[in-house]
């Protein structure tokens, strides 16, 4: 992705006042190549905002994707976190976790739509997340089924609390979610505790298959890490966006 064309990116830089949370939230909103306000795209949210950008390089990926006539254009709006409380508003225990859910539901999807030509089916809608970040886009699919129905799971940290629930529900049929994780994941050492993530990820396809959702699963070689999930993005994108 040297290619100087794949390099002009648009991004606008938000900030959204949060009545739940109690404060402001940044957000980075990538527009595509020829983006127009009378043309309406398809939308990936991003958990971990900062560091999809940085380190995922979503927006250089989309650019090469949808520049190669591989993903029709899209729009990228990744909600950036404060890592010290990550675990508080990612995890469905934490303190924080129902005031960002509401938070990402009810203030930062009406907020982004009300300025940018998103689509709102909630097939047009992506969520995506890397870790803990694959497990709050879960929750918020489960607790905001009329919105979300798509999910890119990078490594998802589905916990004991997280499989509890999802064991709960009749019926996913609605789900569709793309997993990966990679094959040496298994003895990582979270603020948690040290968990098998290839465990985790293949009870967690297991739950969601018995319940009718639709599941890309895919593991690999990698490491828990970004080297790894920028480099599997292209596909997890494509699997939603393709042209």
């Amino acid at each position: 992705m040297t290619d100087s064309k794949y390099l002009k990116r648009t991004i606008h830089k938000e900030q959204l006042e949060s009545r739940f949370l109690n404060e402001s939230r940044n957000l980075r909103v990538y527009l595509p190549p020829g983006y127009h306000e009378v043309v309406s795209y398809p939308v990936v949210y991003c958990q971990d905002g900062e560091e999809f950008f940085n380190f995922g390089r979503i927006a250089t990926i989309a650019n090469q994707l949808i520049l190669d006539d591989l993903a029709e254009p899209f729009i990228v709006v990744g909600v950036e976190v404060d890592t010290s409380v990550r675990t508080e508003e990612y995890a469905p225990f934490g303190s924080r976790f129902e005031a960002y859910t509401r938070c990402f539901a009810e203030e930062i999807i009406p907020f982004i739509e009300q300025k940018y030509p998103v689509r709102q089916d909630p097939r047009q809608r992506v969520l995506a997340g890397d870790s803990l970040g694959g497990c709050v886009s879960l929750h918020l699919a489960m607790n905001y089924p009329e919105m979300f129905h798509r999910i890119i799971s990078l490594s998802g940290a589905y916990y004991t609390d997280t499989q509890e629930i999802v064991a709960e529900n009749d019926d996913l049929s609605w789900l569709d979610v793309y997993m990966i994780v990679g094959l040496q994941e298994t003895h990582f050492e979270s603020d948690l505790g040290v968990y098998n993530f290839v465990e985790i990820n293949r009870s967690m396809k297991e739950l969601l298959l018995d319940r009718g959702a639709t599941v890309r699963y895919t593991e690999k070689d990698g490491k828990h890490i970004w080297g790894f999930w920028q480099k599997e993005l292209p596909d997890a994108l494509l699997y939603f966006l393709r042209a």
